[in-house]
């Protein structure tokens, strides 16, 4: 099979490309792949395949200025609508569309076993970006007879991870990182490598699914894994009043302060997602993260 692969040179593509190995695989990427380009601003010339597997976009930052909120337009929408230009300037047309979007879209700092019926919600710039370039997809899909799968992840764990899981490690590994005591807080997360082999049974059949592993570790029990295999002590762990006044200073210190009151809001509370439909229809196994990360 033929595939085309955006994203492959990011930490899920990796995996991704790692899965598909044995296909024929043209990596989509700003300096190196089988095809050069940068969906941002280029319109790339794509190779005919059965197989369009979309999975680059920009996330792991907090805008903080106008033109880093434009960012996440340029590269999340614009970024994917040239993808889909691209692709429909091909003579054959793919059979089978895959977009990595983002439980992001829902909109939500807490709730239980979110699942795909929720409304789309998002109001921040990456999660209205994930929510435009769903839209995008789904619409081309649907013109072109395309069968179309829209994966909505949470936090990613594997090896060398970026974003907030990559700052917890760091801070443990120089040990000033510290659980806050607020018990029962779960955190839905899922391994890149289980999502790179649902992809490899989920593109036939198509539809949106949530992907976790359903078990929704705490935070501490996360923390403790890390310093675990760091062979560092487990964290210390603050008193939830004592973490409130500090984060109540770190709002008027700006964003390289590490606390604020949002960033407390959501390490404290529980914010899980449902998998049971991509169990029940497209036969979703995931591995535990707790047993199976490795960073």
């Amino acid at each position: 099979m033929r595939i085309i692969l955006t994203g492959a040179n990011g930490f899920l593509g990796k995996a991704i490309y790692g899965h598909f190995a044995e296909e024929t695989v043209f990596r989509l990427g700003r300096t190196e792949g089988e095809v050069i380009g940068d969906l941002a601003y280029d319109l790339p010339e794509l190779p005919v395949a059965e197989l369009v597997i979309h999975a680059a976009g920009k996330a792991h930052s907090v805008p903080q200025t106008a033109e880093e909120k434009e960012a996440f337009y340029q590269v999340n929408v614009a970024g994917t609508k040239r993808l889909l230009t691209a692709l429909s300037n091909l003579a054959i047309l793919p059979q089978y569309f895959v977009f990595i979007s983002s439980v992001a879209v829902y909109g939500l700092a807490k709730g239980a076993l979110i699942d795909e019926d929720q409304p789309l919600a998002a109001t921040d710039p990456y999660g209205k970006s994930k929510i435009d370039a769903e839209a995008l997809v789904t619409t081309w899909c649907k013109e072109n007879d395309v069968v179309c799968s829209i994966l909505r992840l949470p936090l990613l764990a594997g090896p060398n991870p970026p974003g907030n899981l990559q700052s917890m490690i760091k801070a443990i590994q120089k040990g000033y990182y510290f659980d806050v005591n607020v018990p029962d807080v779960k955190k839905s997360m899922v391994l890149i490598d289980d999502v790179a082999t649902f992809i490899g049974q989920v593109y036939p059949l198509g539809g949106i699914f949530n992907l976790t592993d359903g078990y929704h570790p705490s935070f501490r029990e996360i923390s403790n894994m890390i310093s675990k295999q760091l062979h560092r002590k487990n964290a210390v762990v603050m008193p939830y009043a004592l973490i409130k006044a500090v984060a109540f200073v770190g709002n008027f210190l700006g964003p390289r302060f590490p606390l604020n009151s949002n960033k407390l809001d959501k390490i404290t509370n529980t914010l899980t997602f449902s998998d049971q439909k991509a169990r029940a229809i497209a036969g979703w196994q995931p591995q535990a993260v707790l047993a199976k990360f490795t960073i």
